[in-house]
C-alpha cells in the first residue's frame, strides 16, 4: 500500500522529516509529518514531484466522504502523482534510484477472485491511496510496491506522468465499452474525466465525438481538445426530451456508446434516451449515489448499461498513448502550486471552485 512518509538511514537517524498534506476535519488541512515504513524487498522510496487533485480529493475536504467512503481518522491525501525513485528494495531488479515513475495507486490482494480472474480493480482488499483508512501521496516521499510504479519515457513529462490516473478511468471506459473506429461517442459532461473520455475516445479510433455540458468554457476546451462537435445543455431535466433530439442532430449518425462521466439523473437520462438501439451507455461518473432514471424504455431498445470503477492495467497503454502523442493531456493542467501550507489551501480552493480550473497540480 501507499505507505507514508520519513527517511530513514543506515545508521537509524532520520536523514529528513517527510512532510504529508493530511486532511484533519471538514475543510481543514495542514502539512504536517509523516512516517515511512520499513521499505519491503519489492518496494520503492518514491520523491513526490507532480500530484494532481482529484473531485474525489475535493469531495474528501469538504464532506469527510466520497460515495460510500468515509474518513474517520486523519488521513494524508492525494492520488494522482509522479515521482523519481530514491531507494530500491533488495529484490527490486525493474528500476533504479533516479528512474521517474509514474505510480498506480491502488494495491489489490492478488488472491481474491476478482485479482485471478485479471479485474483486480474489483479487489475487496484494495488498499488504495487516499481512500480511507488509506494515506495519499501528496507528501515529500511515499513507499509504494515497485511493480506499480511504471517508468516514464524520456518525453513525457513528471506532470504528465501524474495525468496518467485520470486518462486511466477513461481508457478503462473505452476498453469496458469496446471503442473502436465504428464507434460514434457521445460524452456526457465535460469536467476533468469528460475531458480525458474524450481524449481517449479519438485514440481509440473513434470517429466522431459529441461532448455535451452546462458550460461554455468547458466546451470550448473539449471543442479545442478535439471534439468533433459540442452541445449545451440546462440543468433542467424537463428539457432531456428536447435536447437529445439535439444531440442526435448534432451528431448526425447513430450514437453507437454514450459516456456518462457526470452521473446525475439528467445526464443519465439523456444518455439512455440518445444512445441509438442496441447501444451502450458507460456510467463513469458518480455525481449521485442513486438515480431515477428511464431504464424501462432503454431496455426495450436493447441499451446495455455498463459500469466502470477505477481501471486495470492501463499504464503502459497511458504511457505510450503520451509518448507517442496520440494524446496530449498537458492542455487540461490550468493550475499549478508549490507544496507550502498557503499553497495546499489555495490550490483546493482553487480546484472546489471550478470556473476556469480543470486540473490543478502539485509540484513538489
Amino acid at each position: 500500500m501507499g505507505k507514508g512518509g520519513m527517511s530513514i538511514g543506515d545508521n537509524g537517524e532520520d536523514k529528513e522529516e517527510n512532510m504529508a498534506a493530511w486532511l484533519l476535519g471538514i475543510n481543514n488541512l495542514k502539512i504536517q509529518p509523516f512516517k515511512l515504513p520499513v521499505l519491503g524487498p519489492h518496494d520503492v522510496r518514491v520523491r513526490m514531484k507532480a500530484v494532481g487533485i482529484c473531485g474525489s480529493d475535493v469531495h474528501y475536504l469538504k464532506t469527510l466522504r466520497c460515495a460510500h467512503f468515509i474518513v474517520k481518522e486523519p488521513m494524508v491525501i492525494g492520488h494522482e502523482c509522479a515521482g523519481i525513485i530514491e531507494e530500491v528494495g533488495n529484490q527490486v531488479t525493474n528500476l533504479v534510484p533516479g528512474d521517474r515513475v509514474a505510480l498506480e495507486p491502488g494495491i489489490s490482494c492478488w488472491r481474491c477472485g476478482h485479482c485471478k480472474q485479471g479485474r483486480y480493480n474489483l479487489c475487496d482488499e484494495m488498499k488504495f491511496f487516499a481512500t480511507p483508512p488509506v494515506h495519499g501521496s501528496l507528501a515529500n516521499q511515499i513507499v509504494h510496491p515497485a511493480d506499480l510504479c511504471f517508468k516514464l519515457p524520456d518525453n513525457v513529462s513528471l506532470e504528465e506522468g501524474a495525468m496518467c490516473e485520470p486518462l486511466s478511468v477513461g481508457l478503462h471506459a473505452c476498453r469496458r465499452a469496446n471503442i473502436g473506429p465504428e464507434t460514434n461517442v457521445l460524452v456526457m459532461g465535460a469536467g476533468p474525466i469528460g475531458l480525458v473520455t474524450l481524449l481517449a475516445a479519438r485514440a481509440f479510433g473513434a470517429p466522431r465525438t459529441v461532448i455535451v455540458d452546462v458550460d461554455d468554457y468547458r466546451l470550448s476546451v473539449a471543442k479545442s481538445l478535439g471534439a468533433d462537435d459540442i452541445v449545451k445543455v440546462s440543468t433542467n431535466i424537463q428539457d432531456v426530451a428536447e435536447e437529445i433530439e439535439l444531440i442526435q442532430k448534432v451528431m448526425g449518425a447513430a450514437i453507437n456508446v454514450t459516456f456518462d462521466c457526470a452521473g446525475f439523473d439528467k445526464t443519465m437520462s439523456t444518455a439512455l434516451g440518445a444512445t441509438q438501439p442496441g447501444g451502450k451507455v458507460c456510467l463513469v461518473g458518480m455525481g449521485h449515489s442513486e438515480m431515477t432514471v428511464p431504464l424501462t424504455p432503454a431496455a426495450a431498445r436493447e441499451v446495455d448499461v455498463i459500469g466502470v470503477f477505477r481501471y486495470m492495467n492501463t499504464w503502459p497503454l497511458c504511457l505510450e498513448f503520451l509518448r507517442s502523442g496520440k494524446i496530449d493531456v498537458k492542455p487540461l493542467i490550468t493550475h499549478r502550486f508549490g507544496f507550502s501550507q498557503k499553497e495546499v489551501e489555495e490550490a483546493f480552493e482553487t480546484s472546489a471552485r471550478g470556473g476556469t480550473a480543470i486540473k490543478v497540480m502539485f509540484n513538489l
